[in-house]
């Protein structure tokens, strides 16, 4: 198999405030691609495409799957790349303005690693770090 493209698809409660939390953190919208059932962002310069669906209409979608709650287990947990340890510190920055949880606050981890965790409104964790 060789796809074209890969996205991912994230249950959420609501979409008003997804949209609002990663337009603040600068993230692009996928538009046309927003409606009342999801918002989409381009996640990387690569354009990587995460959507978040109503969490109702992706279980209703995929039959006879469920989503578990992210507040309490992970679906799965992103990487985004820092340029810098000060790029880590000036984004830990923006997600607490934006109303996101840091989750670990930055620190230096492993051989030349440094970062940390938040979670979206919605509890959707990412991981972001610098090495």
């Amino acid at each position: 198999m060789k796809p074209k493209m890969i996205w991912a698809n994230l249950a959420v409660t609501n979409l008003e405030r997804t949209e609002k939390f990663y337009t603040e953190l600068g993230f692009k919208p996928n538009n046309p691609h927003t409606s009342n059932e999801l918002v989409s962002f381009f996640m990387a310069e690569n354009e990587f495409i995460v959507h978040f669906f109503l969490k109702n209409v992706i279980e209703n979608n995929l039959r006879s799957m469920k989503f578990g709650d992210p507040q309490s287990a992970n679906e799965v947990i992103f990487t985004l790349s820092a340029e810098s340890k000060n790029q880590v510190d000036d984004w830990a920055a923006e997600v607490k303005k934006a109303g996101g949880t840091i989750v670990s606050e930055p620190e230096s981890f492993g051989e030349n690693y440094y970062g940390f965790v938040f979670a979206d409104p919605d509890g959707h964790k990412f991981n972001v770090f610098f090495m």
